[in-house]
């Protein structure tokens, strides 16, 4: 098992890829913390998590709030003795573009997005330290970060930001052996803030099919594991090389 007697600590794990990074994890070995404002359907991964015979538990927060956060690491560390890994996954997104969006929805979708995991990091990593023991931090960003788009103008700057907060963090953190990088998935699953898969979801890659949220929890897997001991600051694609490909049809 790759992650035996790991506590791990995972945003936004009631749906698509937070789920599949939590039941994975756990069937390598690691204790999670299902962190979901959603109740219910935090529940339904802890629960999928034990009757798989693994342990877990339910932590509904709000990320976006620093008090919260703080609070929530502690009960994390009152119940499972310690944080070894944090996988920054919750986001939400506007599907706006600058010319519809509100000051409001701008707001709301970098809170999320963005300020949640400044402080999930912030505070994670302040236990990490406390500990002497090291880490894993594991971002996911997306696509829309690297590239401009027709609408989802606050989730795209979000998500930019995200790339170079993982690089900065990563610098920041690396004396204290808490190695951070980030992944940045493709139109992976369900579309951010929705739970069913929409399969009429245009999709231009190289393997001309959607990406599945249990391909994006290995890449997470090995990027918070020791498969990864060299990888530190990275921006691992997981797009079905959407990336490399000319998006201009030239």
């Amino acid at each position: 098992m790759k992650l035996k007697d790991q506590v791990a600590i995972v945003t936004g794990a009631g749906r698509n890829i937070g789920e599949e990074v939590s039941k994975l994890f756990a069937a390598e070995g690691a204790r999670i913390a299902v962190v979901d404002l959603d109740r219910p359907r935090g529940q339904h991964t802890v629960d999928a998590i034990k009757a798989a015979g693994g342990d877990a538990d339910l932590f509904v927060t709000d990320v976006s709030k620093g008090a919260d956060v703080a609070a929530m690491v502690k009960a994390v560390v009152g119940r499972f003795g310690h944080v070894d890994i944090l996988v920054n996954n919750v986001a939400i997104s506007d599907n706006k573009s600058l010319l519809e969006i509100t000051e409001e929805d701008w707001d709301r979708v970098m809170t999320v997005t963005l300020k949640s995991q400044f402080l999930m990091s912030k505070h994670v990593a302040q236990q990490m330290i406390a500990q002497g023991t090291g880490g894993k931090i594991v971002n996911v960003g997306s696509t829309s970060g690297w590239q401009g788009r027709p609408r989802a103008t606050a989730y795209s700057a979000a998500k930019a930001a995200i790339a170079n907060f993982t690089r900065t963090i990563a610098v920041q953190l690396a004396p204290y052996n808490i190695r951070v990088n980030a992944i940045v998935p493709n139109k992976i699953g369900s579309p951010v803030g929705r739970d069913e898969f929409d399969p009429t979801r245009p999709v231009t890659n190289m393997l001309k099919r959607a990406g599945r949220p249990e391909e994006a929890a290995k890449a997470i897997l090995f990027l918070a594991s020791e498969d990864s001991s060299f990888v530190i600051g990275e921006n691992l694609f997981v797009d079905g090389g959407t990336m490399a490909m000319d998006q201009t049809g030239t």
